[in-house]
């Protein structure tokens, strides 16, 4: 097997073509279209980073030696995990796809590779790849599996010049950046060729090596060479959907955008992509169920039940995906507190999933009190605020037949003005999460 992995990335490396004139293909643009439609998926955090109990980044935060770090996979075992409940878990819960961390920014490998022997597979007691069994659970379950890619490292010595983060950590050796590059190329390749029908790539890590000014990223240091990689990966599967979470504009050869913690143009982060970086590509924010990515044992702050079910709602609103994250344990499973989160949003979709899924951005601009979605002539607004009973939309001019609430089927009281249109809500139809109304233009 690894003879053929190497043949095959050493053809598609000397015959890829470059990603500045990226023309996606028919498969490709299905599966955009697939993805723009699905709206919900599942974002799992998990590395030996979760033995601490501090997050993904506990390595950076707590400048962790390698030889220290490098200790956690012995005490990495983790028997509770068991692919088929994550993925009926995620599919209860009305999500479309799964994106696991394969690779973080610690280096380790959560899956069995040949370009490195620093996986779970070769240095821990588990002994066994976690991604083959969940690529094996979501074809059975029709769930598509997307891989989260690290190209940030701080345990490779060949990731130098190094970037912003991580300089405290010791033990970090110096090495050749286009090795590092060749690194990362066969690991994607047996990502590509392992698994079977992938999703797409999720990368992560370029901003380390871009200037930053405390509001924006700029000037990149280092080439990643996206043309290669990006070649390489469309070559192996065509369809497979490419993001990266750099916090700027697509680059050539990307077929979604994502949005850390931030709906799209909202910049509340301080990193958040700007409204001018706003391209046209499919859209997803990715978001945590408490405050962390990765395990934190220390973690209280829980969203709510309409915090979460909002949060999809307005990603929606803004014609976008959400992919909600959970942290698995040490132990491979799931918090308890994260299994009932996922729960409630499953509840609430079976009742409402036709005003999310399959459906686009709505003709009202989305607030922190209202959002719209649409699918065909049907026009799905969401009235967000259970205290509020009457909602004056600006500049509303579009004809409708019928505007009634979702749920009774009862009409809807409002008058059309010339500044916009005005809804006055029935206070027995208020449901504390969501208000639906169903126009049909």
């Amino acid at each position: 097997m690894k003879k053929i992995i190497l043949i095959s990335f050493l053809f598609i490396s000397i015959f890829s073509t470059a990603q500045q004139n990226y023309i996606p293909t028919k498969e490709n643009l299905e599966a955009r279209k697939w993805f723009e439609e699905a709206k919900f998926g599942l974002f799992v955090h998990w590395g030996v980073y979760s033995v601490l109990g501090d997050g993904e980044w506990v390595m950076h935060q707590q400048n962790i030696s390698v030889d220290e770090y490098e200790k956690l996979p012995g005490f990495f075992n983790p028997t509770g995990f068991d692919a088929e409940k994550w993925v009926l878990m995620a599919k209860d819960a009305g999500m479309k796809y799964i994106t696991i961390t394969s690779r973080h920014h610690d280096g380790f490998s959560m899956f069995d590779s040949n370009a490195s022997d620093y996986n779970i597979v070769d240095k821990t007691p588990y002994g066994k790849d976690p991604l083959k069994m969940l690529a094996e659970a979501c074809k059975k379950h029709n769930m598509k599996l997307f891989f989260y890619y690290s190209q940030l490292d701080w345990n490779r010595g060949d990731y130098f010049p190094r970037g912003r983060t991580g300089n405290g950590i010791e033990g970090r050796e110096e090495g050749n950046w286009d090795d590092y590059i060749d690194f990362m190329k066969e690991q994607l390749t047996e990502l590509l060729t392992n698994y079977g029908e992938i999703g797409g790539i999720w990368f992560d890590g370029e901003w380390d090596q871009m200037a930053w000014d405390g509001k924006r990223f700029g000037e990149k240091k280092q080439d990643f060479k996206l043309d290669e990689v990006y070649s390489l990966i469309h070559k192996l599967q065509p369809q497979a959907l490419i993001g990266s979470n750099h916090h700027l504009a697509p680059n050539p050869g990307e077929d979604f955008q994502m949005f850390e913690k931030d709906l799209p143009g909202k910049s509340t982060k301080d990193f958040a992509t700007s409204a001018d970086d706003i391209g046209n590509l499919p859209f997803e924010v990715c978001e945590t169920i408490n405050g962390s990515w990765g395990f934190n044992l220390k973690d209280r702050k829980h969203k709510s039940e309409k915090e979460l079910i909002q949060y999809l709602i307005k990603a929606a609103g803004y014609g976008s995906n959400l992919l909600l994250n959970v942290g698995p344990m040490p132990n491979g499973k799931i918090q308890e507190e994260h299994i009932k989160s996922l729960k409630k949003i499953g509840s609430w979709i079976r009742d409402n999933g036709q005003t999310i899924y399959n459906t686009k951005r709505g003709p009202i601009d989305p607030t922190d009190e209202i959002a719209s979605t649409q699918n065909g002539k049907t026009v799905y607004i969401h009235t967000l605020d259970s205290n509020k009973l009457n909602y004056f939309i600006d500049g509303f001019d579009l004809s409708f037949k019928r505007l009634t609430y979702l749920n009774s089927n009862k009409k809807v009281s409002y008058k059309k003005t010339k500044k916009g249109l005005l809804l006055f809500l029935n206070e027995k139809e208020i449901n504390s999460i969501d208000t639906i109304l169903k126009m049909e233009l």
